[in-house]
């Protein structure tokens, strides 16, 4: 096989639709999947905007709080003559946090930060609207609440207050680190997502638990239809708990019955004809046998109806013969007595007892060994195998005999036009005929009784090209014999 039609065949394994139960577990996994993922960014939103909330909420009081504080401190160090920059220094602010107090002074704007950079860590937006640009003491400051916006200091977030203290014409700002609630968020969303992997997979194994519980039924009727096509017509399925389920049972049931007997009736059928047929035919047999005896004195047409009406009337009574012997198999009538025999000179007496004595038979080294099989069974697959190659491909070329790990393969081959492939199964059906045989003399049953012998025995039967011309017919047996 090559690379390119290597890669065709995965392409169109791809392409091909999944089974039942496949589509039942990719059901429950996707819906596994959108519901733990919905779920799961609901959760993370809402738990994100509550922790957001409650941190603003907290950082505004604790900001009005310091700023209140400010203030107080900086009106009680101004009448205590002392510098009220200083009052920043008297914030107590979170781990991480800081705080920037802008007050103006003499005229002059002052600043004074907790930790440095200062303000270059704030919002040029909220300084703007809080009042810390040209500061001065005879401006008026209508901000009384605080503003607020998202800052970033090398790479942490942080939650940033601006409060306008009009009073003393100053404004302070603190800054509130976001990282643990940053880290909360990133917690909750990683368990989130390994929640959501764990529900997905729980889905999909209860989906695959479901399909095969839903399967299982399926496989019983499937199994039994197997059983059914191979000729166990006694098979049945039990009734089943679930109306939907018993109703398939019984109608497989009802559907077995009716193969089971309409199959009964014409087996029976078959072998009342052919019973029937035996008497008379015996009866013509013995006349034709007698006219041929005397043949001589039919000459010119007469003689060659003669032929005519011998050849059919052998033909027919071989037919019958085979028919019998179907309707025994078929009805399960004969039995398998199982010996061990050296295939090489029980196939070679058969070969001679038919008329095949100068026939070449090859063993393999490996297929001297004996082998477990019926000897009657094996006797009339070769007998019908020789003969078949005789009628339609000028004669057997050879037997062969080889093993193939624990069965033997016996082949007749020819050196005839060879079996088209489309025909190499149904010349073992009953009555069927290859292209290249069907104006030739013959019942049409030799390979099928082939192939039902061969099965009886445990093994198989089929066909084959010869190289550099003809067929090959193989049949297969168990060494140790029918299992």
């Amino acid at each position: 096989m090559t690379p390119q039609q290597s890669l065709l065949d995965r392409l169109r394994r791809l392409r091909r639709k999944p089974g039942l139960r496949a589509q039942v577990t990719l059901f429950f996994m996707l819906i596994g999947l959108v519901v733990s993922v919905s779920l799961s960014i609901i959760t993370y939103v809402v738990a994100r905007n509550y922790l957001l909330d409650q941190r603003e909420r907290t950082a505004k009081s604790q900001a009005l709080a310091n700023a209140a504080l400010i203030q107080t401190r900086v009106r009680d160090l101004s009448d205590r003559g002392l510098g009220p920059i200083r009052a920043i220094d008297s914030v107590s602010t979170e781990r991480d946090g800081f705080a920037l107090l802008v007050l103006t002074v003499d005229g002059d704007t002052v600043r004074r930060s907790s930790r440095s950079p200062l303000e270059l860590a704030l919002p040029a937006e909220l300084l703007e609207q809080v009042g810390t640009n040209g500061l001065t003491g005879s401006q008026k400051f209508p901000m009384r609440t605080p503003s607020q916006q998202f800052a970033s200091l090398d790479g942490e977030p942080y939650l940033a207050f601006g409060v306008n203290l009009r009073s003393i014409d100053a404004a302070y700002y603190e800054a509130f680190p976001l990282s643990g609630s940053e880290r909360t968020l990133r917690v909750i969303g990683t368990s989130l997502i390994i929640g959501s992997a764990v529900t997905t997979a729980a889905a999909a194994g209860l989906g695959l638990w479901n399909s095969r519980r839903l399967m299982r039924p399926l496989s019983r009727v499937a199994d039994a239809a197997s059983e059914l096509a191979s000729g166990s017509l006694d098979v049945r399925l039990d009734r089943e708990d679930d109306p939907d389920l018993g109703r398939l049972a019984d109608s497989f049931n009802a559907m077995a019955n009716a193969v089971q007997t309409r199959i009964e009736r014409e087996a029976r059928f078959a072998s009342d004809v052919s019973h029937e047929l035996r008497s008379p035919i015996t009866a013509l047999s013995a006349a034709v046998d007698m006219l041929d005896a005397r043949r001589e004195e039919f000459p010119g047409r007469t003689g060659q109806a003669l032929d005519v009406v011998v050849t059919q009337v052998r033909r027919f009574d071989q037919m019958v013969l085979d028919l019998l012997e179907l309707s025994r198999l078929d009805a399960g009538a004969t039995e398998v007595n199982v010996e061990p025999l050296q295939l090489e000179d029980t196939i070679r007496r058969i070969a001679q007892r038919y008329g095949y004595n100068h026939v070449p038979i090859v063993v393999d080294a490996a297929a001297t060994l004996p082998v477990n099989t019926d000897k009657l069974r094996l006797e009339r697959i070769m007998a019908n195998l020789l003969d078949n190659a005789k009628e339609h491909a000028g004669g057997p070329a050879r037997v062969t005999i080889s093993r193939a790990d624990d069965h033997v393969e016996i082949a007749v081959e020819d050196a005839g036009p060879g079996i088209a492939a489309a025909e190499r199964e149904r010349i073992f059906e009953r009555f069927a005929r290859g292209a290249a045989s069907r104006h030739r003399v013959g019942t049409g049953l030799g390979l099928a009784l082939v192939a039902e012998h061969a099965t009886a025995l445990g093994g198989r039967a089929w066909v084959e090209d010869r190289e550099p011309a003809g067929a090959r017919f193989v049949v297969s047996l168990p060494v140790g014999g029918p299992r």
